[in-house]
């Protein structure tokens, strides 16, 4: 059919949908020679659903289209156009030419040409379209393509399932489409190297554009701009941003050698298409499309050789995610049939709805399972008929009544407890310590477990998040239903058990569904990707025993917590005197807006920088630069310290205490921080300052129950001891053996004191220094942390790598690792991901002192959990509970009359952790206390 009115043209960025598909799976390579294939794999499985999902639509045109190569017509007018552009990985390059040959396989027309952009072509083809009277949906999430939108042309992102129209552009942009490419000609374009006007980002470059119109206007009109920097740069630069604006605007009259008609939908041939995808041998995805063609698939021989993985391609071959399909479990004989399917599979994902986040108060509502993907059910349990929420206060008295059609509670998990305790099935979670303590609070201690959030954690901490939908949208390329969407938000939010039951299914199930797909695209990799180790012997065994932990809680005195309050409020009074009488004048101290006015304009101080609000900046590091010499900066950073402690500590934990158990009762967040640190939340108890005063006193109100004592093991400078091993430090070495106090030896060699001349506050700079090296601190830094001019800081550290110069050579060639492989290691094989260490800019930096502070504090991290998970069969028996972990300290609650046994146990598993996978050269040295509150134990 011709090209016209009532025609729909879909153009599917090819690139975009290569590089989702390389960097999605994991490297997968065709039994029978070994040839890359991944990322065909993933390409063709995306065509596929792309076709599942259009079947029947109102798609008459579609296309395919690529980049022919890397040099196009930008090239000729800037050399330096997608300069910084990263060479293409070797795996990769091979497979691109496949990925062609499966789109004319699909029997799509595959289009690209010499000398342009794949974003040319697509313009080109929009406004042909468009001109014929069609409509046009460009799938891809290309920011560049974003200024073809508008009059029938549409963007889907279909990662998101989201659709981008001109309001969505303006969402992005803060224009419409028709001036979307004057804001990328002044803002630039870091990835394709465009230069734009150096200074000005998008919001600034969308400011200027609404203001003047258009940049040609604003180019003519730069006198007018207030700001003298700005003004300037738009002058001075005004060449290279008209450069910029050519480099992005796309061409629309590309000329090309074919037409709209020949991009008609047609049918794949079978024949074509099962062909391809045999020379793949690609089993499951041909076994599919067989089945969707209606055709018998064609064999393909097993050539894996003898001993090789059989993994591969072969990862599931899933259904599409359809929530409609799932089960409503009503009754015993339905419940009790699901049990029987999970029984005989061997493994089941499980998911629980509650009433909120809080395991320790929250109430089940249902339970969801699924042992095959697309095949799920949710069993409700405690549903209730009333809304709940603001607009229920008028509802009649049974709101509060059971919904119809749920088994008993009680019933269910009679049922249900065989099974979930059953050591012969697997239980299958997506943060599964949630669900482990919901359970163990209804009387059932479920394992064996697999968690999907540690899994995707072992294998990519540091490169995204590892929440459900993330990892949904990442790698099953789904976005699963909002909770928003159930829930609502606001004064009308209700809670999960005021869902209907039919809304309840399709969202549990799915959970249920998605962690099932997961989990067999997870378990697979993880030997791949070397860390099968890691997932098993530090991730999923320290789920039970945080839950314990977290469940047995630690009591806290509201009495000494309202005392601290009181003292806080007072100290925090005396200060501000001091602060008012520095400054001469009264102002509200807690006023960013005031104490600016107060450094820059009244006391004239340097290094004041105002803000877009036109407020001067006072954060930390604004304050600390200045504290190196004045007091009024000193006298605020206290201030604001006793603030924080009294609004997140004194005051905050008194909400924390359980009603029922008089016990605060953390969470850990496991997969929290990229080097295997665990997090603490609600309340967060890892960050109770230890080395100021009324940090140490917060920690009295901390207590053992009457009879019984804290204790406290904590390992020593544990970080310092392992930089020596990794460094090969033979002094540090030396100074761990013998017992020496590191710190007075390492003044010693730098400031030539002998150790018994060493002052506290020669000591004390030489602490800041073996601190602060291990996170690549830096002269600003330490003059920060010593309040001592940043000439002198940096001196310190000169001197100190004079001294040791093993701790830079380990420096460089961990910052060298990491940029040739984007990840470091620690010493127990945990891989910590660093995808900003050949950043330009800020955050180089920052991520060059993470990659070099990574394996040491990893590896500090992994011994603890080793310790942590060895302990409970270590103190069995004894009448003593592990309660807290902070960083390199455990807290344990302990009668009075075991604590001498608890101390030795525990004191033996935590200096032998690293043994026998790890021989460190310096020995671990634990430090041990006890007291009836957490101060007096430390």
């Amino acid at each position: 059919m011709a090209f016209g009115k009532g025609c729909h043209l879909h153009l599917i960025d090819g690139s975009a949908f290569i590089f989702r598909a390389y960097h999605a799976l994991p490297p997968l390579t065709r039994k029978s020679d070994g040839l890359p294939i991944g990322a065909v794999s993933g390409f063709c499985n995306m065509l596929q659903r792309y076709v599942e999902g259009n079947a029947g639509g109102d798609v008459t045109h579609l296309a395919v289209i690529f980049d022919k190569g890397s040099h196009t017509f930008r090239n000729d007018m800037y050399d330096l156009y997608k300069a910084n552009r990263e060479e293409m990985p070797e795996d990769l390059r091979p497979q691109i030419p496949l990925t062609r040959r499966a789109t004319e396989a699909f029997n799509i027309a595959c289009k690209e040409l010499e000398g342009y952009e794949a974003d040319d072509i697509i313009a080109t083809l929009s406004v042909q379209a468009r001109e014929a009277g069609g409509q046009v949906t460009i799938i891809s999430s290309d920011k560049d393509l974003m200024q073809l939108v508008g009059d029938g042309v549409e963007m889907l992102d279909a990662m998101k399932n989201k659709r981008i129209d001109r309001e969505g552009v303006f969402e992005k942009f803060g224009v419409y489409p028709d001036r979307v490419v004057d804001v990328q000609a002044l803002a630039g374009d870091s990835v394709d190297n465009v230069p734009g006007a150096p200074g000005i980002g998008i919001k600034t470059a969308a400011l200027l554009i609404n203001e003047f119109g258009s940049l040609e206007e604003l180019l003519d009109r730069a006198e007018e701009i207030k700001q003298p920097k700005r003004r300037e740069t738009l002058i001075e630069k005004r060449d290279q941003i008209e450069l910029s604006k050519k480099l992005v605007q796309l061409d629309c009259e590309t000329p090309l050698d074919f037409t709209l008609d020949d991009l008609e939908v047609k049918d794949p041939d079978p024949d074509t298409l099962l062909g391809f995808l045999k020379e793949m041998e690609f089993r499951t995805l041909t076994k599919r499309i067989s089945d969707a063609l209606g055709v018998e698939a064609p064999v393909i021989p097993d050539t894996t050789p003898e001993g090789a993985d059989p993994g591969g391609e072969d990862a599931p071959e899933m259904p599409a995610i359809d929530p409609e399909k799932y089960e409503c479990v009503s009754d015993m004989a339905a419940l009790e049939r699901w049990i029987a399917k999970a029984h005989d599979r061997g493994w089941v994902a499980v998911d629980t709805e509650t009433t909120g986040l809080n395991e320790m108060t929250a109430d089940l509502v249902g339970i969801s399972l699924c042992v095959e993907a697309g095949e799920a059910c949710y069993v409700p349990l405690t549903h209730k008929t009333g809304k709940g929420g603001d607009d229920d206060l008028f509802a009649d008295k049974d709101q509060d009544a059971l919904a119809e059609g749920q088994i008993p509670l009680d019933d269910a998990l009679a049922a249900l407890k065989p099974l979930l305790e059953d050591p012969s099935v697997m239980k299958i979670g997506q943060n599964m310590k949630y669900d482990a303590k919901i359970f163990a609070r209804n009387g059932i201690a479920i394992a064996p477990i697999d968690d999907t959030m540690l899994m995707s954690y072992a294998m990519n901490a540091g490169q995204h998040g590892h929440g459900m939908d993330t990892l949904a949208e990442r790698y099953l390329s789904h976005t699963p239903i909002p909770i928003k969407d159930l829930l609502g938000s606001g004064k009308s939010m209700i809670t999960f058990d005021r869902v209907p039951i039919a809304d309840a299914v399709k969202y549990a199930g799915e959970d249920a569904d998605i962690t099932l797909r997961l989990w067999q695209l997870f378990k697979p990799q993880l030997h791949r990707a070397r860390v099968t180790r890691v997932y098993e012997s530090m991730e999923r065994p320290l789920v039970p025993v945080l839950a314990e932990m977290e469940m047995a809680g630690i009591k806290v005195d509201r009495n000494t917590l309202s005392r601290m309050s009181s003292a806080f409020a007072q100290k925090m009074a005396g200060l501000e005197a001091e602060i008012h009488e520095l400054a001469g004048e009264t102002f509200n101290v807690g006023s960013p807006k005031q104490l600016g006015e107060i450094l820059f304009d009244k006391m004239s101080l340097e290094g004041g920088k105002k803000g877009k609000t036109g407020a001067y900046a006072t954060g930390a590091d604004v304050l600390e630069d200045l504290a190196t010499e004045h007091e009024l900066p000193r006298r605020v950073l206290d201030w604001r310290q006793l603030s924080k402690l009294k609004s997140t500590y004194t005051d905050a934990l008194q909400e924390h205490i359980n009603k029922d158990t008089g016990r605060v009762h953390t969470s850990y967040v496991i997969s929290g921080a990229a080097t295997g640190r665990l997090a603490s939340t609600d309340p967060n108890l890892q960050n109770i300052p230890v080395r100021s005063e009324e940090g140490r006193r917060i920690r009295e109100a901390f207590v053992a129950e009457t009879g019984k004592v804290l204790v406290s093991l904590d390992y020593s400078q544990i970080e310092l001891r392992i930089l020596a091993h990794v460094a090969g430090i033979d002094a540090l070495k030396s100074a761990f053996r013998d017992g020496q106090d590191i710190h007075a030896m390492t003044a010693s060699e730098m400031f030539n004191v002998p150790m018994e001349d060493m002052t506290p506050d020669v000591r004390r700079q030489a602490k800041a220094i073996n601190f602060g090296v291990i996170y690549g601190i830096s002269g600003f830094g330490l003059a920060r942390n010593l309040r001592i001019p940043r000439s002198e800081a940096q001196g310190f550290i000169d001197r100190y790598f004079e001294r040791f110069p093993g701790i830079k050579d380990y420096m460089d060639d961990t910052v060298e690792f990491a940029r040739k492989h984007n990840r470091v290691e620690t010493l127990f094989g945990r891989v910590i991901h660093t995808p900003e260490i050949n950043a330009k800019g800020p955050r180089a930096g920052f991520a060059k002192r993470a990659a070099i502070n990574a394996p040491i504090q990893g590896t500090a991290a992994d011994i603890i959990r080793r310790a942590m998970i060895r302990m409970p069969d270590a103190i069995r028996g004894m009448p003593a509970k592990m309660l807290l972990q902070v960083h390199d300290e455990l807290l344990f609650e302990v009668e009075e009359d075991g604590v001498d046994a608890l101390i030795a146990a525990a004191r033996d598993v935590m200096e032998g952790a690293a043994d026998p996978v790890v021989k460190l050269d310096v020995p671990l040295v634990v430090d041990a206390g006890q007291g009836a509150n957490w101060a007096a134990a430390h």
